[in-house]
């Protein structure tokens, strides 16, 4: 879900922050993003339909579907990342981007506008498949508002430890750690966040088309879109303060 393509035993602080892997052609990382998307939003949807199923307590409806998000998403990652990154949210392609924009080795206008709309219509297809599983009405717009200010300050403060946990794992060479690192921040994030921790436009989209237990009324996912943008420019920045001390390969 991220920067996330495998370290390489050999890597230096001197290559780029998360270049995509040169020998997969972008039509196989696209569909990479598109399943994993789907299969992600299919997680946290369908587990939070099967808890509340099972259990009235809402306590333990979040636990099973937060747990099943942990395990879900770091077996994506670790599946999928080699192909494509495991990026699976726009905003960990746009931030790469961005941080690459000045290396001739790093993703281009062309991934963006490639993977953006693949991720988009995975969480979309996501959630409609998770109702199709429980039968449940197949596209039914969810009534759950999370308009308010408290839930979108929790969205700008989990996509930014995202963002800080993906790329600074990257700076450090650890990104061979980022199938557990980036599962394990979300599983908590769904419980120190107020708003349970989306931290990514696709899946907010795709939850808004699912009126089930992690569905998001349609009006709230602009808010929450635009929290997650500056929580991404808020954890760039946080990169670049807290890591610009490495040296360089090779300095002394």
């Amino acid at each position: 879900m991220s920067a996330i393509d495998e370290a390489r035993p050999d890597a230096t602080d001197a290559e780029p922050l998360a270049a995509e892997p040169p020998a997969v052609p972008l039509p196989n990382r696209v569909a990479a993003e598109l399943v994993g998307t789907a299969a992600l939003v299919a997680v946290v949807v369908g587990s939070g339909i099967q808890a509340t199923e099972l259990t009235q307590d809402v306590g333990l409806q979040l636990l099973a579907n937060s747990l099943a998000t942990v395990f879900g998403l770091g077996v994506l990652i670790l599946l999928l990342g080699p192909v494509s990154g495991a990026h699976f949210n726009p905003v960990v392609t746009l931030a790469e981007w961005w941080s690459g924009r000045k290396d001739p080795k790093g993703p281009g206008l062309r991934e963006v506008a490639a993977y953006v709309p693949a991720q988009i219509a995975g969480g979309i297809a996501g959630a409609i498949l998770a109702d199709a599983m429980f039968g449940e009405q197949l596209v039914k717009w969810s009534t759950h508002d999370r308009s308010a200010g408290h839930l979108l300050l929790g969205e700008v403060v989990a996509t930014a430890g995202l963002i800080l946990l993906i790329f600074g794992l990257a700076k450090t060479d650890h990104l061979r750690f980022a199938p557990v690192a980036v599962a394990s921040y979300i599983g908590a994030a769904y419980w120190f966040t107020s708003s349970t921790s989306f931290a990514n436009p696709a899946v907010t989209i795709g939850r808004a088309f699912t009126d089930t237990f992690a569905g998001i009324a349609p009006s709230s996912v602009p808010g929450f879109i635009g929290m997650q943008l500056i929580g991404g420019a808020v954890g760039l920045a946080l990169v670049a303060l807290i890591f610009t001390h490495r040296r360089p390969a090779g300095s002394k």
